[in-house]
């Protein structure tokens, strides 16, 4: 079965590699989707989000990477695919999700399954990196190298 792993990943970080990783051991392939949400600024632009992703998941098999616009569900559905995965850290991210994957199965019958985030990796987010990285801050723990390098770079030219 094919599933698929959707987000903005900006940056991917070592958390959503850790849930890439388990999502294929689960699945026979899977597609990560790369999207934008409307709400959200971006420090990559989505060329670069798609670049980012597909270079740090290179090393895994049966891992592709796409850019996603429109409905999810869609994209789903087009693929072949029939489960969306998600790491949920807790709390309000849990509910979220659950709300999410409720909309997506009343739409389409797709199934979503939710990956709690790894202990080590449960408070890192996106949102967190880019802060690190913006203040000086060294978020090269938290993110693949091929990000570390491209957070670098941004913070030399800037």
């Amino acid at each position: 079965m094919r599933a698929v792993v959707p987000g903005s990943f900006d940056p991917i970080t070592n958390g959503h590699l850790d849930v890439i990783r388990r999502a294929r051991a689960i699945f026979d392939e899977v597609v990560v989707a790369v999207g934008a949400n409307s709400s959200k600024r971006y420090l990559f632009e989505p060329v670069e989000r798609l670049e980012l992703v597909r270079a740090a998941t290179a090393h895994l098999d049966g891992v592709s990477a796409e850019p996603l616009t429109g409905l999810l569900v869609d994209f789903c559905r087009s693929r072949g695919a029939g489960a969306i995965v998600k790491g949920g850290r807790g709390g309000p991210d849990f509910e979220f999700e659950v709300a999410m994957a409720r909309m997506n199965h009343s739409m389409t019958g797709v199934e979503t399954v939710i990956l709690p985030a790894s202990a080590q990796w449960s408070f890192v987010s996106s949102t967190l990196v880019r802060e690190v990285a913006r203040l000086g801050g060294d978020a090269a723990p938290y993110v693949p190298d091929v990000v570390a390098a491209r957070l670098a770079t941004r913070r030399a030219h800037d």
